[in-house]
């Protein structure tokens, strides 16, 4: 696997790009993201164009199985959060497995 993009490589970016000071730039990334979360935790939609969109979905109670012992043992409701690629990432993406 590859490397891993973080809150610091995400800060060093933005202060490159866009020269604001190293501790702007990295409290604009933590404000956008806190601006994300929150949006996620009241539970809206958030879409970035050309990336992609995080949505919350509430998932019911079901029954699940050990699939070693063969038990049945109920899975709690819960929300979850998802995330479906624009076309212009999935194509994106696709065009980096082709090099």
């Amino acid at each position: 696997m590859g490397k891993t993009l973080t809150r610091m490589d995400l800060s060093e970016a933005v202060f490159r790009e866009v020269g604001l000071s190293r501790n702007e730039s990295a409290d604009l990334v933590e404000s956008v993201l806190e601006h994300i979360s929150d949006a996620l935790v009241s539970g809206e939609s958030v879409k970035i164009s050309s990336f992609g969109t995080f949505n919350i979905r509430d998932k019911a109670e079901r029954v699940g199985r050990n699939p070693k012992t063969g038990e049945e043992v109920p899975i709690l409701p819960r929300r979850v959060l998802t995330f479906r690629p624009s076309h212009l990432m999935k194509d994106r993406v696709a065009q980096g497995n082709k090099r």
